[in-house]
This record gives C-alpha cells, structure tokens and sequence, in this order.
C-alpha cells in the first residue's frame, strides 16, 4: 500500500492573494514614497514604480496613467493628511490666538518632516507642469481660507489680508523646506513661522487703527 506523504517544509509555492484595486494602489503608492525618499524624485517613473512593486507597466498606467497624475496623487494624499492633522489638533487647542498659531505652525512642519525630503521634491515637480502648478494652487488656496477664518476673530479689522496669508505660505514652505533638509532645527523652523503668523495678525490690528 503506497501513501503521499505531505511534509511540513514543502517548498511548493502558495497562491498569491490577488490584491483589490485599492489595496494595490495602496501598495503602489507606498513604494513611490519609498522610491522619491530614497532615490528622489527624478528617480519616480511609472517604469521603476512598476519594477519595484513587482508588476506590469499596464497595472501602473490603469491607476495613475501619467507620471503628472502619480504626483498629484501623492500631493493630494499630503495635503489630506496635513488637514486631517490640524483638524485634529485644532479640535483639542483652545481659541487663542497663541494656541492657533501653534497648530497652524507645528501641524505645517511635522507633516512636511513626516514625509522627509519627498515633499520638497514632489513640490518641485508640480512646479514643472502647469496643469499640476494650478492643482497644487487650488490646494493651497483652501489651505489658506482655513487659516483666514482662524486667525481673523483676532484681527481688529476682522479679516486677515490675502497678501499676508500668501506671505505666510510661503514662508512655511521655506522654513519646512529647510528644516527637513538639515539647514535649521523642526523646533527653529516652528518657532518662526509661529512669530510669522502671530505678527501678520497683529499688522492687521495696527492698520484697523490707524487713521485713514
């Protein structure tokens, strides 16, 4: 009488679990990140995202179809964490002026950091396409709406000039910018955007009362 015996250590290969369309763009986005924080950003093609997450070309294409519409999709995915965090921290701040600078500040600089030096480079890339420069525009329009509505109730005018907050932008760019690329400290790079912002909104109240 003969018999199969069925070893423990069978080297026969299991059927590989076929990945939903969204756990694959998942997994397909995490090696972009992986491949910018690495390699940087000129090194992101939809080649090499297709050759290190082990697929075709085509499954890349279907998710993302252009190199432009990988990088939008990893910005959104940014900014989406970014406003979910501030959410978030807002939620557990009180209604201070000292207290929403902080969180305007602190949430702006982590999330950047968080990231590493993708963010700077993927930013850099948008810049290059002026379909993605004004996706990117749009995105940081409403981030500074939100910051416009915090901050004005301690305005003496009631309203915090679109200059100024243009202004902020961009100085929470650079100084998160230069804080993940070593130039200063996360905690420099805070402290001074929160000064930033906190003189902004005390510029509004010294032009509210002056004399026309």
């Amino acid at each position: 009488m003969s018999s199969v015996e069925t070893r423990d250590d069978d080297p026969s290969p299991q059927p590989r679990r076929r990945l939903s369309r969204e756990e694959r763009q998942r997994q397909l986005l995490d090696v972009a990140w992986r491949i910018i924080r690495e390699e940087g950003t000129e090194a992101l093609t939809l080649g090499r995202l297709a050759e290190q997450s082990d697929v075709t070309k085509p499954v890349v294409y279907d998710h993302f179809g252009t190199r432009g519409g990988l990088l939008a999709v990893l910005y959104q995915e940014f900014d989406t964490r970014q406003a979910t965090t501030m959410d978030a921290a807002l939620a557990a701040s009180g209604p201070t002026l000292k207290e929403r600078a902080d969180v305007i500040a602190s949430c702006y600089v982590d999330c950047v950091l968080v990231q590493g030096r993708e963010i700077p480079g993927i930013i850099a890339a948008l810049a290059g396409s002026p379909e993605l420069e004004k996706m990117k525009r749009e995105y940081e329009t409403v981030f500074i709406e939100k910051c416009r509505v915090l901050l004005a109730p301690f305005a003496a005018s009631g309203t915090i000039s679109t200059a100024g907050l243009w202004a902020m932008l961009g100085a929470a760019e650079a100084l998160s910018d230069a804080a993940a690329t070593g130039e200063i400290t996360p905690v420099e790079a805070q402290d001074e955007l929160y000064e930033t912002i906190v003189a902004m909104v005390r510029r509004g109240t010294r032009d509210a009362a002056a004399p026309r």
